[in-house]
């Protein structure tokens, strides 16, 4: 079938130049991943307008062969600016969209440290953070934010970690490109009734991002109040690794409720989860705990658990930082794959019975339950008490 699929689509028509797209040399990559086919071209020189025209055709040339929910279709540019660019013709050759259609546009200036406020119809606003790289805080997030939902909560994401975004990835929406609504706030992409706001939207995914602290503090800012987050009981951040600016300004220009804590339990990762347990403590950010990630794996032919970073290293932790323990979530390769595929972990119901869900489960009901504990009970030594016998 995959030979098939590959004459098909080296005959689609690119419509700019009217060539083919096997003359053009345009294919990258076309396989299938399990029943899902990808597809990736090189979109130099083509417009959003025009990338709609071909997807649309490929979508249409292989409807026969395999199912429109199984068709990924990815691009790649080889130039930095070339989507924007690409914007900039299209807006000036075709006459003006309704201001809800807009393109969102952010801007690359500087941030600027504010008296903390918060954010317009967010309930709650949680910052995530690690310290380390490599702990698998995106994943972390992306499942918090589904279990949140899941258990009944309107739930936000903002992708923090501007040198590495990745929750466009994980929650398969690697080609949306946010719009403006007509109050030119920024609308965000929406994937299994979470929303979420990502710098990734704006860049090539293979473009490194060149840019200062300073700088980045003023798209964060934009994340944070320029975007639609009506409606929302949480506002989950996905702070990038370490304890530097971007992070101050961030937290010191948004009223940010709780923090968490990412950690695997190996000790070099324990050392910088530490700093960032010091940082939030030292600007009086309550931390809602610390999580341990990656905790242990169980095989899956023989049973064994085995504790490859280490063991129960956040539990000891926790103990000297005097923070909670949220809970352990161990490694199971659907974790990652999920994550990969653009199939998020907690999406799938499949899974209910697993340890990780359960985890998550877990973890959900203690966060929530930080911002609305249990009414305490009442003494039973009033005058009613007395009346009706409860004093015993």
């Amino acid at each position: 079938m995959i030979t098939e699929i590959k004459q098909r689509l080296n005959a689609i028509l690119n419509p700019a130049t009217g060539n083919t797209f096997e003359a053009e040399k345009r294919w990258k990559h076309v396989g299938m991943n399990g029943e899902k086919l990808v597809a990736e071209y090189n979109r130099d020189g083509i417009t959003p307008a025009e990338k709609r025209v071909i997807e649309a055709e490929i979508t249409k040339s292989l409807s026969d062969l395999i199912g429109i929910d199984n068709i990924m279709v990815k691009t790649t540019s080889t130039q930095s600016q070339d989507v924007f660019k690409a914007l900039d013709k299209q807006s000036s050759e075709a006459p003006a969209a309704p201001a809800a259609s807009q393109p969102a546009q952010i801007k690359a200036g500087h941030g600027t440290i504010d008296k903390k406020k918060p954010v317009p119809g967010v309930d709650k606003i949680i910052a995530i953070g690690s310290g380390k790289g490599g702990v698998g805080k995106s994943t972390f997030t992306a499942n918090l934010a589904l279990t949140l939902s899941k258990q009944g909560k309107k739930v936000g994401v903002i992708d923090a970690d501007i040198y590495g975004p990745s929750l466009p990835m994980i929650f398969g929406k690697r080609e949306e490109k946010p719009r403006s609504n007509s109050e030119k706030k920024i609308i965000p992409v929406e994937a299994y009734g979470i929303k979420f706001m990502s710098f990734g939207f704006f860049i090539n995914e293979e473009d490194p991002v060149i840019w200062r602290g300073p700088m980045l503090g003023g798209v964060l800012n934009q994340f944070l109040f320029d975007v639609d987050w009506t409606g929302l009981d949480y506002l989950l951040i996905d702070l990038p690794p370490g304890t530097g600016d971007i992070q101050l300004s961030m937290i010191q220009n948004a009223h940010v409720d709780g923090a968490i804590i990412i950690s695997t339990p190996q000790d070099i990762a324990l050392l910088d989860a530490k700093k960032g347990a010091e940082m939030f403590k030292k600007l009086n950010l309550p931390l809602i705990g610390m999580v341990e990630n990656m905790s242990s794996f169980i095989c899956h032919s023989c049973g064994t658990e085995h504790f490859i970073f280490g063991e129960g290293g956040v539990e000891k932790a926790v103990e000297k930082l005097e923070i909670p323990f949220l809970g352990k979530i161990p490694l199971e390769i659907e974790l990652r794959t999920g994550s990969d595929n653009g199939v998020p972990y907690m999406t799938q119901d499949k899974f209910t019975s697993r340890p990780v869900w359960k985890s998550f489960q877990d973890i959900g009901h203690k966060v929530d339950d930080f911002f609305r504990p249990l009414p305490t009970e009442q003494p039973k030594n009033g005058f009613l008490s007395k009346i009706l016998g409860l004093n015993k």
